[in-house]
């Protein structure tokens, strides 16, 4: 996957009528969830203790990819705002962490393996490690999902969409990632490589809840069956596929 020129502007943007719950709980489950910074920190770099590549696989490229996802994102997120007359204002940071406790929300430590979106102070925060792992043992367009996301997130927020489940709430983000990948991808920002919808797909699946995991219950994100067909839906029908739009 590439990052290419600039495209055309995609669709308007409109909120999405749901129920509030008044719940500021952070979430920990890989691939979702607020988080806040505690104390100070060093810029993290990803260990290189995988073996796994399929033609991208260096800390470098990691991070490239790393920087066109939140790049894409913001121009991405930024029309669908100006498009619909409202001003838009890029998610505050997004901070890559090592260790266990080094992330927190609230006095809730993030622990490894996990990628959050912080809502009382705006970031995202990702494991450099887990995600590299990720980005080595999938593939480079996992990346891009993983960022589109949790900047999903940030635009919830944005636009005062809470649902009763969580599950609600995170199947709709990844169909909004599908819709940023999709419509990025027809505007010409970026370019698929063979093999990169297989590693969306691959990446999904990876991510779903376990077997026996209800369905109604705080932290549920879908089975992988339900990501995989809610992140397809919104990048094969944009943003009218999640609600918006």
């Amino acid at each position: 996957m590439a990052a290419g020129g600039r495209g055309q502007r995609r669709g308007r943007l409109t909120g999405l009528a749901v129920a509030l719950v008044a719940s500021a709980a952070c979430m920990v489950e890989p691939v979702g969830g607020p988080a806040e910074p505690t104390g100070q920190r060093q810029s993290a770099s990803p260990s290189a203790e995988v073996t796994r590549a399929d033609g991208t696989d260096t800390i470098e490229e990691f991070r490239q990819d790393m920087a066109d996802a939140q790049g894409i994102a913001e121009r991405y997120w930024a029309e669908q705002f100006q498009d619909s007359g409202q001003s838009f204002r890029p998610i505050r940071r997004i901070i890559p962490y090592q260790r266990d406790g080094e992330i927190s929300c609230g006095g809730q430590e993030v622990p490894r393996n996990n990628a959050v979106y912080c809502t009382v102070s705006d970031f995202i925060a990702y494991d450099i490690n887990w995600s590299f792992r990720a980005f080595r043992q999938i593939g480079d367009a996992f990346v891009f999902y993983l960022l589109g996301h949790e900047y999903a997130h940030g635009i919830q927020t944005r636009l005062g969409i809470r649902y009763n489940f969580t599950i609600q709430q995170e199947l709709q983000a990844d169909c909004m990632a599908g819709a940023y990948l999709g419509d990025s991808v027809r505007a010409g920002w970026l370019t698929l490589d063979d093999g990169d919808l297989d590693e969306f797909n691959e990446g999904l699946l990876a991510v779903g809840d376990d077997a026996g995991q209800p369905w109604f219950a705080e932290g549920s994100h879908g089975t992988p069956e339900q990501r995989s067909e809610a992140f397809f839906r919104g990048y094969e029908r944009s943003l009218s596929a999640c609600g918006l739009g």
